[in-house]
């Protein structure tokens, strides 16, 4: 359960700030640190790799982010909770653990909202876009920008997925995410929170059957060593978030902050040229690893989730994002 924070001790903050962003320290540099939970070698990180040189070229030093990747500080809803006291400045979270903070975000997790990739994008770039990413300013969390991940896809270890009836009986895991859940029930699979961190454990001792995400991640996390089976059914685009603390935000003058957006901006634009090109080269990997990778009928698959859509016809904010994005072109 979330709690929103009442208050912040000043003394708190100043202790804080000191060792987030390295306050009062006499070569006048601040130092914001980044943390999440994937591998170095993952477009994200290489693109927050981009923006952390940019910010430092653009402040002439000033400003520096040091990044923290695969789970060195926590998991994703871990280092959201670090944010909002200010013990950290900045992470990188899928949109469906950014729900629970910014209730908005759950339209993303919402299957096969998206009629292709251009559609994915000028959704984000748009006003809607902006207008969701400042949703969880209560909560001390401010999005800054929306980073490519994709569209999620099933894998399994031992069975292959054609249709949504292969899914049933299997134990599938998900993101701590209510749409998630209610997407695998659908499709009549068993939805089962685990970690990303704990993931390739609880697949390799058989806790769960199979999960789902997107090709980069499916390679990079090394699951295609026990899954055997990649079905392509693209059911969500769900895309990861760069969010900051409130507290520290507060703190940077608007010369920091104007070279910290411009750095994040420029490295959007980089990370999705790099997402599409790893995306090609995960699926070419897993498929000389052995991996049997199925195009099915998609159409099988959304005809079983409608009734998510039907569920939300009393929830008057959900419905205007639907709408919202369904007339986006």
């Amino acid at each position: 359960m979330i709690y929103k924070l009442k208050t912040i001790e000043k003394t708190m903050v100043c202790i804080i700030l000191t060792l987030v962003m390295g306050c009062g320290q006499k070569s006048n540099v601040k130092t914001i640190k980044l943390a999440h939970g994937l591998d170095v070698s993952h477009p994200v990180h290489v693109a927050m790799e981009f923006m952390a040189d940019r910010v430092e070229e653009k402040s002439k030093g000033t400003l520096k982010i040091d990044i923290y990747p695969s789970q060195q500080l926590g998991t994703e809803r871990e280092c959201l909770e670090l944010l909002q006291i200010g013990s950290l400045g900045m992470t990188k979270v899928s949109t469906g653990v950014l729900e629970n903070f910014a209730p908005g975000m759950k339209v993303f997790g919402l299957p096969f909202l998206f009629r292709d990739r251009e559609h994915y994008y000028n959704v984000l770039d748009s006003d809607l876009g902006q207008e969701l990413l400042g949703e969880g300013k209560k909560y001390w969390l401010k999005g800054i920008a929306y980073y490519d991940a994709g569209s999620r896809s099933f894998y399994t270890i031992n069975k292959p997925i054609h249709t949504p009836e292969d899914l049933k009986g299997l134990k599938i895991r998900v993101q701590e995410s209510a749409s998630s859940i209610d997407m695998v029930k659908a499709l009549g699979g068993s939805p089962t929170p685990v970690s990303w961190g704990e993931l390739y454990t609880a697949l390799q001792q058989g806790i769960v059957d199979g999960a789902e995400n997107n090709p980069p991640s499916f390679y990079l996390s090394h699951h295609y060593e026990v899954c055997k089976y990649y079905t392509i059914d693209e059911h969500t685009y769900l895309p990861d978030v760069l969010v900051m603390s409130t507290v520290v935000w507060d703190q940077l003058s608007e010369e920091e902050r104007k070279w910290l957006q411009d750095g994040v901006e420029e490295s959007v634009k980089y990370q999705r040229t790099l997402w599409q090109k790893a995306e090609k080269d995960a699926i070419e990997a897993v498929k000389a690893d052995g991996v049997e990778v199925i195009y099915p009928d998609k159409q099988l698959f959304s005809s079983k989730v409608e009734e998510m859509y039907d569920s939300y016809g009393s929830e008057a904010r959900m419905n205007s994002l639907i709408q919202k994005i369904k007339n986006t072109k």
